[in-house]
């Protein structure tokens, strides 16, 4: 590997194959990820995310094509590799017979962190997650949000210079996901680099400098989140707001109408793409007396992108 490459990339993936039997995982998937960056991977269940960052946290060994982490080879330098990156996986894996502290202790002493270095690290990681006071605590007194933001303490307590966040907010309330997400959005800008995944939308948009969308084990779009957008063109969304109960059935005459794209219903609001603005003609026309109380276009959103992409039937 070119050492401009090890300049500005902390990841670079090269035809990265892997194979279960007949099943392919990950298909001659490639990318680069750049030192200090805040990256985002969105997919449907079963697009390969989880067997990438298996791979890439040396966890698993890939059939074909290579990746580096900060220049190390994933398959050859495992151990160094391991050294440098924190993981927060979708798992609890916390020690419940030890303290909250004696948890990040553990870690650090694993990683042969000095006492004097990783005391202060840690006093300064607990009081960061709001875990200060409940530190002499087991974590299976905690509520479900302090023991993700303790796994998420746990990763960063050797000052990792990549740190993946695998689904890091799954299962959390709005208070304790949007206490993680100020505590990444802190570390943006550092040295470190951040390879999250995802399946909260709006959390990729807000969170990450550049966003890559897969399915199937491939990669089908990757750039910034307007770059992303910017792929829709030609098609606009609009939002109908019915009076009443009869919501459902203009969905339905409105989704058998050949200029609409795709349409979506939430209680008495539909939410219609079409081909082209002029088209709003004809749906002004089909809703002639229907109970409307408002019709307003919609910014596209990475949502819209994601279904644009992956397609809307629910994945196993």
């Amino acid at each position: 590997m070119e050492s401009s490459d090890m300049t500005t990339a902390a990841i670079i993936i090269r035809s990265l194959t892997k194979s279960y039997g007949e099943l392919t995982a990950l298909d001659s998937f490639d990318l680069e990820v750049d030192q200090g960056s805040i990256f985002g991977l969105l997919g449907p269940n079963g697009a390969g995310k989880t067997t990438l960052i298996r791979i890439l946290t040396t966890l698993m060994r890939q059939s074909k094509g290579e990746a580096f982490i900060e220049g190390l080879d994933t398959g050859s330098e495992g151990r160094a590799i391991r050294c440098m990156i924190g993981v927060v996986s979708q798992e609890n894996s916390l020690d419940r017979y030890l303290t909250a502290r004696e948890n990040l202790e553990l870690h650090a002493r694993l990683h042969g962190m000095e006492k004097r270095l990783y005391k202060r690290r840690i006093d300064d990681l607990l009081e960061l997650m709001g875990l200060a006071g409940r530190q002499k605590d087991f974590p299976d007194t905690f509520s479900g949000g302090m023991q993700r933001r303790l796994v998420v303490a746990r990763a960063l307590v050797h000052q990792p210079r990549v740190l993946f966040l695998d689904e890091p907010t799954t299962g959390l309330d709005p208070q304790s996901r949007r206490a993680v997400w100020e505590y990444v959005r802190s570390l943006a800008g550092s040295s470190m680099t951040i390879f999250l995944t995802t399946h909260y939308l709006e959390e990729a948009e807000q969170l990450c400098d550049r966003i890559a969308i897969m399915d199937h084990g491939r990669m089908i779009a990757i750039g910034s989140t307007q770059e992303l957008k910017d792929r829709l063109t030609g098609a606009t969304v609009y939002e109908i707001d019915f009076a009443g109960q009869e919501a459902d059935r203009y969905a339905a005459l409105l989704g058998s109408m050949p200029c609409v794209l795709g349409i979506r219903q939430i209680e008495n609001k539909v939410t219609i793409t079409l081909e082209c603005w002029e088209c709003l003609a004809e749906i002004v026309t089909a809703l002639s007396g229907a109970p409307v109380r408002r019709i307003s276009l919609q910014e596209r959103t990475l949502e819209d992108v994601f279904i644009s992409l992956t397609g809307e039937k629910v994945r196993e």
